[in-house]
């Protein structure tokens, strides 16, 4: 339930060294008790004037008492753990293929337009603080938007997106690099850089400009995650020249980038799926971990323990009719 848990008083947690003590205590009790019993060898009044009490209902409040007093000592120690706080400000670079295989009608009506419309649907979920940046990807890479907080001016960007000639996947990366440097200072904070991610979609193997992976390295050097995005299906094929050529998606490549910068790769064959990589990339730039002390639910833990272990014990009082 909560990963990677911390004390910051673990010096407290010695107090559950008490446990084994009070569980000795009990067994040690229950069994004095018992042999007592057996001195009476008529229980038939015995039962009259000390009514039998339930066993499981007398080791049930004592389990409860037990596991209250272990969450309580938990909560005393102030246990802490990572939790995903929204960012309160980053720069997100989309790249998107614009080359000619991304006219394949694998997905409806084709890969360039289903892209785009889900491109901009990501854009539409960013927070307003989120610098955005658009590079457009084919033999030639190029910035249609520096980084900014105009998301409207971004989308506009991403329809006017033509096709083009070759697939330039290294040199895209090296042109996003370029952009996330572009990104507009914080007023409060001028020497402070937010945190930068690259978003490439792409269905192609690279076919010119300089090589993806050492492109890849050089975002890794600066600390700039990579999530790509393999789009399209291995049936994809476009008409050139009157000739047909199948473009299947090159998964591998897309692979190796995002694992060279600690990004994470996604393969989307459907529109549906596309939406869906890009809610996940949402969740992954737009977050970030921080430890955050817990002690308020293990309290709360403690004492929705202590309150049962309570009523166990007023159940064994009490003369039900």
């Amino acid at each position: 339930m909560i990963p990677q848990l911390a004390f910051l008083s673990p010096d407290r947690l010695w107090i559950l060294l008490m446990i084994p003590f009070l569980v000795a205590a009990y067994v040690f009790a229950m069994r004095r008790k018992n042999r007592r019993g057996m001195r009476f060898t008529n229980t038939s009044m015995l039962d009259v004037v000390v009514p039998k009490q339930s066993q499981w209902r007398r080791h049930l409040a004592v389990a409860l008492s037990l596991l209250s007093l272990v969450t309580l000592t938990a909560a005393f120690a102030r246990p802490s753990t990572q939790v995903d706080v929204p960012r309160e400000r980053a720069t997100v670079v989309i790249v998107i293929d614009a080359s000619q295989s991304m006219q394949a009608s694998d997905v409806a009506p084709n890969r360039l337009a289903a892209a785009k419309a889900a491109a901009i649907g990501f854009v539409q979920k960013l927070p307003e603080k989120y610098n955005v940046s658009v590079v457009s990807m084919a033999g030639n890479s190029s910035i249609l938007v520096p980084p900014t907080l105009a998301h409207n001016t971004v989308e506009n960007a991403i329809n006017g997106i033509k096709l083009q000639d070759g697939t330039a996947i290294g040199e895209s990366i090296y042109t996003a690099l370029r952009a996330l440097q572009q990104a507009p200072k914080d007023p409060k904070n001028p020497d402070s850089a937010a945190p930068g991610a690259i978003v490439l979609l792409s269905d192609g193997s690279n076919t010119a400009g300089r090589a993806p992976m050492q492109a890849a390295a050089e975002a890794r050097k600066v600390k700039v995650p990579i999530y790509t995005i393999a789009y399209g299906t291995e049936n994809g094929y476009v008409d050139l020249d009157g000739k047909r050529e199948p473009v299947p998606v090159d998964h591998e490549l897309m692979k190796q980038i995002a694992a060279a910068t600690d990004g994470q790769y996604f393969a989307a064959a459907t529109v549906d799926q596309l939406r869906s990589v890009y809610e996940n990339i949402g969740s992954e730039v737009g977050y970030e971990k921080a430890e955050r002390e817990v002690t308020a639910r293990f309290a709360g833990y403690g004492l929705a323990l202590a309150v049962l272990a309570a009523l166990g014990a007023i159940s064994l009082g009490a003369k039900w009719p």
